[in-house]
Parts: structure tokens; C-alpha cells; sequence
């Protein structure tokens, strides 16, 4: 089933074998094993690619309810001893700091007999465990849509350009550590900074790179509300006049969440978010304090995209 929905939401056997990290015949042995208990074909194949055909499309509906059945029925017998429910929660590695565990504390005093098991990775494994069912709920920047999900906006994550020497300037080059925050990052720091476009080290760390930088004495753009704490005992030092990015975050749910833990852990995440926010607001107003210009710049036009049903062409929100 899992193979199943993961061909059918890459359209392609080849890319489903990479995410399930098995061979590509493997891949193939268990679709044909699928077809053959159904008596239809499930995909049309091509050298384009996989795509559904009927008889997939009216599949995929049962597919993941079997899966949903499998997953609750999995996580019920696996409750702890003393816990009445469960909740696992994906994120980021940047969205744990910070607003992540908030809302794991808040869910805990809020519902102490709650059992939580806590996953991290990026969007694509995120979601695979979202669509599976084996997790109710993740938090990314980049969400992608499946059926039985949504999504719904958190917040905007300011990056701020932060050193880790005091009285800093623009002057960077050797000392600059570029972490990948997605395309659109890209293309707006290429324009913005264009000596520091290939500076010989490239992190896709996210916020992991402040560690990074800490014991080597560099710079980098990071989340506002992460590094909020280094202000505060002046391990990082901000840019004046250096331009912010803000970068969307998503939670994206199961439709078939319970509506009581549903509205609990939308609760207890807002009020995360308001802690979040009210950290990256004493960030932002100290870079604006210490600039010239009067504004903060804003580093490119950034886009609220949700990827709906694995269709190539974004919804814009």
C-alpha cells in the first residue's frame, strides 16, 4: 500500500524506490504483486513516467483508509501504560527550537495522559508519514499536499544575517558560511550579495549552521526567533542594515484527527507561536534600532506556495 500511494504521488517508479530507499524492481515486483490481487492495472507506464488509471484512481481512496485503519490500530496497541491518547508530531529540525518544544510543553501540561512521539525531517519524509498515517500532524516550510490533509499558515520566519564577533559589517568574505533556505533564498541572496553567491562552504543545516558558526567565529543568515537567546549573552551579533528574508511556515494536519486533540493542539500550538513571535519581534526591532535606514530591507519577494495533490503547478496563497 505504502509503494502504492508513493508511486502514485511521484509518478514515477524510479523516484518512489529512492524514497523508499529499495531497488526499482522491488519497487515493480510489489505494484505487479498489487495488480495481479486486483485483477486490474493500477498504473500506465511510459518512459514519462507512472501515471494512475482509472481503476488506480478509485484504489488510492481505499488504499489510504487501510493504511489509516492500520496506523490507528498500531499506535491504539502501542499507547504506554497510563496514557489515554496519542500524538506524533513531525518538524524541522529549525521549527523544533524554539516553537516546536513550546508546543510540546504546552500539550503536556495541558494533557498530561497525552503520549507524544516527536519525528524530525524535511518536507518529503514529513509528508510520506503524514499521508501513511503514521503521524497526525508536521511542521515545514514547504508543505506538499496529499489527499486527506491541509495545511494552514503559522507564521513567517525572519532570517536575519548574524555574526559571531561584535561591531560587524558587510565585510564577510572567508568567514561566511551560505545555508541553503530554498530556491527562492537563493535567487534573492545571488542578487543581494553577489561576492558571497559562491563562498566555498554551502549548509543545508538550516539552523544546525549556528552551531556550526559559533565554533568557527562566522556569519550566516538564521531564524530570528532562534538565535534570539545568543543576542541575549552576545555569542551572535547582528548586521546592521542587512536585509531579512521572511520565510513561510506551514502545520499541515490530517483531515481524520480526533476534533478534541485537533483543537487542543491547535491551541497549545498558537500559544507557541505567540512566544515565537514575541522572541523574533525583540530580534527585529534590536536589527532596526541599530540600522540607518529607518525600514529593514526585505531580500526578495518571497511566495506562500502549497504543492496541492503533487500537481506541478503551485497554489498560491
Amino acid at each position: 500500500m505504502k509503494t502504492f500511494l508513493e508511486v502514485a504521488a511521484r509518478g514515477s517508479f524510479v523516484s518512489a524506490s529512492e524514497r523508499l530507499y529499495v531497488t526499482q524492481s522491488a519497487v515493480s515486483l510489489r505494484i505487479q504483486r498489487l495488480e495481479q490481487a486486483l485483477g486490474k492495472r493500477l498504473f500506465e507506464r511510459s518512459k514519462a513516467g507512472a501515471e494512475l488509471t482509472h481503476a488506480g484512481h478509485e484504489f488510492e481512496k481505499y488504499a489510504l483508509s487501510l493504511l489509516k485503519v492500520w496506523e490507528e490500530a498500531r499506535q491504539k496497541v502501542g499507547i504506554p501504560d497510563g496514557f489515554r491518547k496519542s500524538l506524533t508530531i513531525g518538524a524541522q529540525f529549525s521549527l523544533w527550537p524554539r516553537l516546536g518544544f513550546r508546543w510540546i510543553d504546552g500539550l503536556q501540561a495541558t494533557m498530561p495522559d497525552l503520549s507524544l512521539r516527536l519525528e524530525l525531517g524535511m518536507p518529503d519524509r514529513l509528508t510520506r508519514f503524514l499521508t501513511e498515517g503514521s503521524m497526525q500532524v508536521g511542521l515545514m516550510y514547504t508543505p506538499q499536499l496529499r489527499p486527506g490533509l491541509h495545511a494552514e499558515k503559522v507564521m513567517d520566519d525572519e532570517l536575519v544575517l548574524a555574526t559571531t564577533w561584535p561591531e560587524p559589517t558587510f565585510e564577510l568574505t572567508g568567514r561566511y558560511a551560505f545555508i541553503n533556505w530554498g530556491e527562492e533564498f537563493v535567487h534573492a541572496h545571488s542578487l543581494a550579495f553577489p561576492e558571497l553567491t559562491n563562498p566555498g562552504l554551502t549548509l543545508s543545516l538550516e539552523a544546525l549552521g549556528a552551531e556550526f558558526i559559533l565554533d568557527r567565529h562566522w556569519a550566516a543568515y538564521l531564524p530570528a526567533r532562534y538565535i534570539y537567546k545568543h543576542l541575549e549573552v552576545d555569542s551572535l551579533h547582528l548586521v546592521p542594515d542587512a536585509p531579512k528574508f521572511t520565510l513561510p511556515l506551514w502545520s499541515v494536519w490530517r483531515d481524520d484527527l480526533d476534533p478534541d486533540l485537533l483543537g487542543l493542539a491547535k491551541e497549545t500550538l498558537a500559544q507557541a507561536t505567540e512566544a515565537a513571535r514575541d522572541d523574533q519581534a525583540v530580534v527585529m526591532k534590536k536589527l532596526r534600532t541599530i540600522s540607518v535606514q529607518p525600514e529593514v530591507a526585505t531580500l526578495g519577494k518571497t511566495r506562500e506556495i502549497i504543492r496541492e495533490n503533487n500537481s506541478p503547478q503551485p497554489r498560491l496563497l
